[in-house]
């Protein structure tokens, strides 16, 4: 007589291999006691397009994707806006994801400009945050905290340099990804990667 013998943990082990590693933490870290203290944005207050002071606790409990720009750009803030848009609807049902855009020439895009270009997207502010505030803060932020190009340039075209990328910042304020903003394979890769990153606070 032939005995089958089934082990009920073979069902478990099968589950675990299929289980995603969590995604990068990026930025430098250091051992205090037993714990590992990741890199975190710094402190930021801003005022986004509705004249509502934006600051790190508007993303306390959210995972966030952010970006800089600035409206008057011509080179690749329009493919970003783009690509940024297809984020947007993947998350605007999401009720803890939103989205964070760094305008670099705060002097021409007022909050005013600023309402007008969301609302010319179609974008709900509540989950879209395009923020202006001062110079040297957003350039500091961009450069020390996300590690990204934002600075005035006066021999390029539009008079600025910045980044293409889009960040990925977890609940804890941690950089989770960095993609290019103007290639939809990479944008693809972000739209993933935020499944990815809400699978890590499901217990």
């Amino acid at each position: 007589m032939r005995y089958i013998i089934f082990f009920p943990f073979a069902l478990f082990l099968c589950n675990c291999a299929t289980k995603e590693k969590p995604l990068p933490i990026f930025g430098e870290r250091n051992i205090d006691g037993q714990d590992t203290v990741y890199h975190t944005i710094a402190h930021f207050e801003f005022v986004n397009q509705d004249s509502a002071i934006v600051t790190n606790s508007t993303f306390e409990n959210k995972i966030y994707v952010t970006d800089f720009f600035f409206t008057s750009c011509r080179s690749i803030c329009p493919i970003m806006k783009t690509q940024m848009l297809r984020v947007y609807d993947t998350i605007k049902n999401k009720s803890d994801v939103l989205i964070l855009s760094h305008t670099i020439d705060p002097e021409y895009d007022t909050v005013p400009l600023l309402h007008d270009f969301a609302e010319r997207l179609g974008v709900e502010s509540k989950k879209w945050h395009f923020v202006t505030g001062v110079k040297d803060s957003i350039y500091k932020i961009a450069q020390t905290s996300y590690f990204a190009t934002a600075l005035e340039d006066k021999t390029e075209p539009d008079g600025f340099i910045h980044s293409g990328a889009f960040l990925l910042v977890d609940k804890e304020g941690r950089i989770r990804g960095k993609y290019d903003g103007t290639k939809e394979e990479d944008v693809n890769r972000l739209i993933a990667d935020i499944e990815r990153l809400e699978a890590e606070y499901v217990q």
